[in-house]
């Protein structure tokens, strides 16, 4: 229902309002896409950690299921506008490096980018509660890969920004991987905080015990491995992320040339809700 409300009111451009957004950027920004960019990883880490700090209150207000909602819908319109305007915008800017044509670089780019998307919390293998089918839960998880990092996410960014600007070496990849590595750094300590006041002192002992730096705490003694530890990574889940993930890379093609309809599209003004506010 959330995605067909994405679709309808935001992606489609005759009905939705992404291209209207888009151009109000582009607007301010003169044309520039850098300075396009720019504003997206500013609204957009606004309204998604904002709304995320704001689960206490909203879920008092509306129920856990509703607020899921209001929280999915604009991050996920606004996450499909940044990547795609990523991807037609990509090779925007200075021009540092070009290794794209490297097969051994393109390999290891591709082997760090595969792994990335392993790194992520617990709660989203617990579909239910993503799609709010069930009332979604503030879980405080310490097992699986919140044994190697308390933030799997934070450092998963880090590599698939790495390996794709490794790829794209151009002034505008860089800024938007330093952007969006900047939004899942604060989001480290915006976690922790919440953490802290969903959970208080339970949480301060699962932080000794963890580390955001990968495997840190497991060398510094203050996390111990046990025996039959690779159980907790042998999930179904991960079967279907790997799945994703090699369909993501074939799909490659497919959303370069998404990416450029939207651009060749245009604006197209206006959308379904005009009539309610005309």
């Amino acid at each position: 229902a959330i995605m067909t409300a994405v679709a309808v009111l935001w992606v489609y451009h005759p009905t939705g309002y992404s291209d209207d957004f888009l151009a109000f950027l582009e607007d301010i920004a003169g044309g520039n896409p850098h300075v396009v960019t720019l504003l997206f990883g500013i609204i957009f880490p606004i309204v998604h950690s904002g709304l995320a700090s704001l689960r206490p209150f909203g879920e008092q207000l509306v129920g856990p299921r509703a607020w899921r909602v209001v929280f999915a819908f604009p991050s996920l319109c606004l996450a499909y506008s940044w990547i795609a305007y990523f991807i037609g915008h990509a090779h925007a800017g200075y021009q540092f490096y070009d290794i794209s044509g490297n097969s051994v670089a393109h390999t290891i780019a591709w082997t760090i980018n595969f792994f990335s998307f392993f790194f992520l919390y617990p709660s989203v293998f617990n579909l239910k509660e993503v799609a709010a089918v069930e009332p979604p839960t503030y879980h405080l998880w310490e097992t699986g890969m919140i044994r190697i990092t308390r933030h799997p996410q934070f450092v998963g960014q880090c590599m698939w920004s790495v390996a794709h600007l490794a790829m794209v070496g151009t002034s505008f990849t860089a800024l938007t991987m330093a952007l969006l590595v900047g939004h899942h750094a604060f989001a480290c300590w915006n976690g922790d905080r919440r953490y802290y006041d969903a959970h208080g002192e339970a949480f301060l002992k699962a932080k000794a015990r963890t580390s955001i730096v990968p495997f840190a705490a497991i060398l510094e003694g203050r996390q111990v491995l046990p025996k039959d530890y690779w159980k907790e990574l042998v999930r179904a889940p991960y079967l279907f992320i790997a799945v994703g993930t090699l369909g993501a890379y074939v799909a490659h093609p497919y959303m370069q040339s998404g990416a450029a309809l939207i651009q060749n599209t245009g604006l197209v003004q206006g959308g379904i809700l005009d009539g309610l506010f005309s």
